[in-house]
This record gives structure tokens, sequence and C-alpha cells, in this order.
């Protein structure tokens, strides 16, 4: 796992939603895997249409420092990369639940399709050959 330092999240954390949702794909490709807060079930947030969004994260450190008041019970969970792709998207979609990539405590993020976020992952991953 590859930590990340203080000044590099300070500087990511600064990025603009896009920004923020290109780091995320380059960053969970590279690594090979990301992050969502679970205690009994994954953390959700809402988006302004009312629909479940599961909040994903690059790295540990982007979701512990999300946590916040909301979901101060809640822990970072490691998600693999390919139990990302190949069970925890098609489970999004079928309960119909949104992707939320990257959100910060200062913006909610992006929230894609399952199929945008699938197709930006696979795109990313073509590059490394795999």
């Amino acid at each position: 796992m590859r930590r990340t330092t203080p000044k590099e999240m300070e500087s990511v954390l600064k990025l603009d939603g896009r920004a923020r949702y290109d780091h995320f794909v380059k960053r969970v490709v590279d690594a090979g895997e990301a992050y969502g807060l679970w205690q009994d079930g994954w953390a959700l947030m809402r988006d302004d249409q009312g629909n479940d969004v599961l909040p994903l994260w690059p790295a540990i450190e982007y979701a512990e420092a999300s946590r916040g008041e909301t979901w101060v019970e809640y822990r970072p969970e490691r998600i693999d990369l390919a139990d990302l792709l190949d069970d925890l998207l098609p489970t999004l979609a079928r309960t119909r639940v949104l992707p939320g990539v990257f959100p910060t405590p200062d913006d909610t993020g992006v929230t894609p399709t399952v199929g945008d976020l699938e197709a930006s992952l696979r795109t990313e991953m073509e590059k490394y050959g795999e």
C-alpha cells in the first residue's frame, strides 16, 4: 500500500471534482485498490436527486479524512480493484446506487454512472497492459 504524504494530500484536496476523479482513476489502477467506509455496511450519502451514493476514495488517508461527524463510527475499508470491477460496481448497478468518486469534506465529488466509472477504470488499465 502506497502512503499518501501530507503535501500530496493537501494539493490533491484543492483540485476540483473532475481533476480528483482523474486522480482517483489513475491512483486506483496504479495501486490496485480503492477505499470506502464500512460499519456493518457501506457508508452512503445522497445526491441532489435523492439517489443513494457510495463514496469511494483512492487512498486510505482520504477516506479517513472524510469521515467527519457523519461517519465517525465508520472505518476505511480496502476494496481490491478486481473486486470493485467484478463485484461492487455490478452490485451498485443492480441496486441503483451510484458511485461517488472522491468526495471531500468541502465537496461532494463526482457522481458518474456505474458504467462510466467502470469504463474509465478499464481504459486506464489498458495503459498498464492489463
